[in-house]
């Protein structure tokens, strides 16, 4: 699949980490990022764009990434869009809870470096 067709939507409420995150994606892979801020516009910005992929973080302001995934899964187009979580937790049962929501992966913050999302989402986007 070519990349530079395809949209990733970025939802992260640390700015640092959302900036950095869509300007590699962008510069480097030449993937279209959306980005947001708290799990509302991140919901909204899904539903209008339909990117091919959603980085997700789960603690967020306004609505949480579960709350938000849930909710995108009840779209049509929702139900089979590609979601990585981005989680400051290791939560075995939150997990294991959007697993059961369709989830293809589960990356712990202070587990990854910026490269290893990178060749994940590239991965992912390839399936």
């Amino acid at each position: 699949m070519n990349t530079k067709s395809q949209k990733i939507l970025i939802v992260e409420d640390d700015k640092p980490i959302l900036y950095s995150l869509a300007s590699k994606f962008e510069l480097i892979k030449g993937i279209k990022t959306v980005c947001a801020e708290d799990g509302k516009q991140g919901l909204k910005l899904a539903i209008e764009e339909k990117p091919d992929l959603i980085l997700l973080d789960i603690m967020l302001p306004k609505m949480d990434g579960i709350t938000m995934l849930k909710q995108i899964r009840q779209d049509d187009w929702g139900k089979n869009v590609k979601v990585i979580i981005l989680s400051n937790l290791s939560n075995p049962e939150r997990e294991q809870e959007t697993r059961k929501l369709g989830v293809k992966d589960y990356i712990i913050k202070a587990d990854w470096k910026i490269e290893d999302i990178m060749e994940k989402v590239g991965a992912t986007l390839e399936e």
